[in-house]
């Protein structure tokens, strides 16, 4: 498969965006698309998944009530709905795919990954 992340650039503090993961290839039962968030000089850290089979979503607290995960099957595309966006949450945005039938957060399950989007945010 391959995964390419757009809808990425600066915002201020308050504002909403939408990245999108467009998704190239079939993807099987079981499989998930997560969306990971690297903030300057820190580690890469998962925050959202959504199940291939069904649609059903996990967020990590960092961003439980702010972020949706959202898709469009006809278009094969992923997409994080972000709201009320902080300074803390500058940095780059990746989205990638693994077989993840829990909808882990862990990078290890995920083993094909997009290029990254830039999310800057600033007051």
């Amino acid at each position: 498969w391959q995964l390419v992340e757009s809808g990425g650039g600066s915002v201020h503090s308050g504002d909403s965006l939408r990245l999108s993961c467009s998704v190239s290839g079939k993807l099987g039962e079981h499989y998930a698309i997560g969306w990971f968030h690297q903030a300057p000089g820190e580690e890469r850290e998962g925050i959202a998944s959504m199940s291939h089979s069904d649609g059903t979503a996990y967020y990590a607290d960092s961003v439980e009530g702010r972020f949706f995960i959202a898709r469009n099957a006809a278009k094969n595309t992923v997409y994080l709905l972000m709201d009320d966006l902080r300074l803390e949450d500058t940095g780059l945005y990746y989205c990638a795919t693994g077989y993840n039938p829990a909808l882990r957060l862990w990078e290890q399950v995920y083993d094909t990954w997009g290029q990254g989007t830039q999310v800057t945010v600033s007051s």
